[in-house]
């Protein structure tokens, strides 16, 4: 179909989809009402240089994918800024009131979007008051530059262009570094400010994550998210995420700052928000997967901290009901925990270990099958019972077989090395083991039953 024909029937479905209105009467969007791209009447209707006027949304859209034409001439545009056409939003506005009985609402009066010189120009004040050392300016500048970046997305993209981050991070860095240790009341409001503000600035980029990885400024992040209201608390753990999934550096930096694997722990047994415990399982997890890439005593000395903290059932019992992204985040954790002799000690003694990580192995995504087969591959191969352990509970829950389906119907080479020196260690036992429904937790106690 050609391009005018499409059109033409795209037109003629949207006035389809509006004709069924009261008394059987077909209502007709008027075609300059209609975003040329979308077809849809107009919310905010802009005029680029081309003298075509599209819907903002549409037209920012096509011109963030790279194009530089305009869509219904193809000319090159002299201008990508698009100017608002005032008098056709008022005449759309005006036809809405007039066939309000037809079910039309009324569009609203958009905001005019921020402007990067207005940007500029707050960033600038932000940056001269932190130079001051004006908490209470500096605070209210970035109240502002928050408020705009709420409005919508195309102010927060605009915002971040600016760099935004970089002149926030900066300012954080600062504020903190003034009081690290005491946190003087203004320097704490101040600072709360401020990260909310960078909550919504991620990505970061490299400076300014290079200026919130100091360690006055890891030092007050760590301060919110362990002393924090509910708020502070999860924007903390947000930055501290993006810190560490960007430079897993700063994963090792975390352990040495008072109060941060206490702070994560907490936010991972009393949920904030999905997100933060998302957002902390992730922290935790760079941080394990530091310390068990090094044989540094201080390293390994982090794992046998979370441990003794209680992370092991904490995340076990977390993983029973948990949705998938969850699941591969806590067995990423658990595989590093148990790469020590103290973490797989603690999870021995766990009635929920073998049952949950069997389960995992069938249906569930590759990664979380990869990490359930490095863990149980762990356990399996350090158990020292002499009745079998964990290897007979393993065969009990039908380990065997859906080890052996795992490899019929594929998977990595490293999972295949393990799942194959598995299914040898298992294959030793099989004459001592019956098989019973790994689905079964029901007569398994969790540690919170026992209360």
């Amino acid at each position: 179909m050609s391009r005018w024909r499409w059109r033409k029937a795209a037109r003629k479905a949207k006035q389809l989809q509006l004709g069924e209105n009261k008394g059987g009467v077909e209502l007709v969007i008027p075609n300059n009402f209609r975003c040329p791209i979308s077809l849809d009447l107009m919310k905010d209707p802009v005029t680029m240089s081309s003298g075509i006027t599209y819907d903002r949304q549409s037209i920012e859209r096509w011109i963030e994918d790279g194009n530089v034409t305009c869509p219904l001439t193809h000319q090159v545009l002299r201008s990508l800024e698009p100017i608002p056409n005032h008098t056709l939003r008022r005449m759309i506005q005006e036809w809405c009131v007039q066939n309000r009985s037809h079910g039309i609402e009324r569009i609203p009066t958009p905001r005019v979007p921020v402007s990067p010189d207005q940007v500029s120009d707050i960033l600038s004040k932000i940056a001269t008051a932190t130079k001051r050392k004006d908490q209470v300016g500096c605070q209210n500048f970035v109240g502002k530059i928050k408020a705009l970046a709420k409005e919508s997305d195309r102010n927060k993209k605009c915002i971040a262009a600016n760099g935004a981050a970089r002149v926030l991070s900066l300012a954080f860095e600062e504020f903190s570094s003034s009081k690290a240790t005491s946190f003087e009341k203004n320097n704490v409001a101040v600072l709360a400010e401020i990260l909310s503000c960078l909550a919504l600035m991620f990505p970061l980029g490299v400076d300014a994550r290079d200026n919130l990885g100091s360690v006055s400024s890891m030092t007050a992040i760590v301060w919110f998210l362990k002393g924090g209201d509910f708020t502070s608390r999860r924007e903390a753990v947000l930055v501290l995420r993006e810190l560490v999934s960007m430079d897993h550096r700063k994963a090792e930096m975390l352990p040495e700052i008072a109060g941060a694997m206490e702070g994560l722990f907490a936010v991972v047994k009393e949920p904030v928000s999905a997100t933060a415990t998302k957002a902390a399982l992730v922290v935790i997890y760079y941080m394990v997967a530091s310390s068990n890439s090094s044989s540094s005593p201080a390293n390994m000395k982090s794992i046998a901290r979370f441990v003794d903290m209680g992370l092991v059932p904490l995340l076990l019992e977390l993983m029973v009901d948990a949705d998938r992204s969850t699941c591969e985040k806590v067995l990423g954790i658990l595989d590093g925990i148990c790469s020590s002799d103290r973490g797989r000690e603690e999870a021995y003694n766990h009635a929920l270990s073998i049952p949950v990580l069997v389960r995992k192995i069938h249906r569930s995504s590759d990664l979380a099958i990869d990490f359930s087969v490095s863990i149980l591959w762990k356990l399996c191969k350090n158990e020292k019972r002499e009745d079998g352990g964990v290897v007979v509970e393993a065969l009990q829950r039908s380990a065997f077989q859906k080890l052996l389906l795992l490899l019929q119907v594929g998977c990595g080479e490293r999972t295949k090395e393990k799942a194959t020196e598995l299914l040898k260690l298992l294959n030793s036992h099989r004459s001592r083991a019956e098989c019973i429904d790994s689905m079964d937790f029901k007569n398994l106690k969790r540690t919170f039953d026992s209360k």
